[in-house]
């Protein structure tokens, strides 16, 4: 029974991320979602649901109508069969295969997914593909994550396949990201469908061919104010 059956909205899960944190004197390990993506997906007309990176978590794809995987730390490059750039933070190897296993439960069910940043690059080597460890080496350039002192979002062109289902939810002549990443696509995964791409031929987008609304984007979405993604990705749950 999917989540839609008991509570009249569909159900989105998120898949949490973990950072040590300091609350009221005390040290601990939280689990935690973007205020952003919880704020985005209910005013389009879901529950949202965070979901543990804990083992057995994949048997919930069938209580939920969508999931969505957001931005966090590097993937461990040893799930596509390189050694770790001295650059590449990957601090949460037992989640990256946890993750994996609930995306293609997710999948596997045909719910609709809508995957950021690091979550395009689960969707990536889920299917096979491997990543740029380190961008920067490649464009020559460090404009996809600015190197300054605080967060800082990269401005980049972006250019979409016509046709391609994230163009039919950007739905502009010239749409430009704000971004913030240094690893991105390199070897492209079976069954996957590149959609978007940055000026310097970064992939930005991709899609998995042949399932009804399967989305990865490199962009930060929920760090802005648009909420196109979110909203597609809850009417594509509402329509299961």
């Amino acid at each position: 029974m999917n989540g839609s059956a008991s509570t009249g909205r569909p159900v989105i899960g998120i898949c949490a991320r973990t950072a040590p944190v300091t609350f009221q004197g005390s040290d601990m390990v939280v689990s935690f979602a973007l205020q952003a993506h919880l704020g985005f997906l209910a005013a389009a007309g879901c529950t949202p649901l965070l979901l543990p990176l804990l083992p057995g978590v994949e048997a919930l794809a069938d209580r939920i109508d969508g999931l969505l995987i957001p931005g966090g730390p590097d993937l461990d490059p040893t799930l596509y069969g390189e050694e770790p750039h001295p650059g590449t933070w990957a601090a949460t190897p037992d989640a990256d295969r946890v993750e994996l296993g609930l995306i293609r439960a997710a999948l596997d069910a045909e719910l609709p997914v809508l995957a950021i940043c690091r979550g395009m690059q689960l969707l990536n080597v889920l299917h096979g593909g491997s990543l740029h460890q380190h961008l920067p080496e490649v464009t020559g350039h460090d404009g996809h994550r600015p190197d300054t002192p605080s967060f800082t979002l990269g401005s980049q062109p972006l250019k979409l396949e016509p046709g391609s289902r994230i163009a039919a939810v950007l739905d502009e002549d010239e749409p430009v990201t704000a971004c913030h990443h240094h690893q991105a696509v390199n070897r492209l995964g079976t069954g996957l469908t590149a959609t978007g791409w940055a000026a310097d031929g970064t992939v930005e987008a991709i899609e998995v061919t042949d399932h009804p609304f399967a989305v990865g984007v490199q962009w930060e979405a929920g760090f802005t104010p648009d909420r196109r993604l979110h909203q597609a990705l809850v009417s594509a749950a509402g329509r299961r």
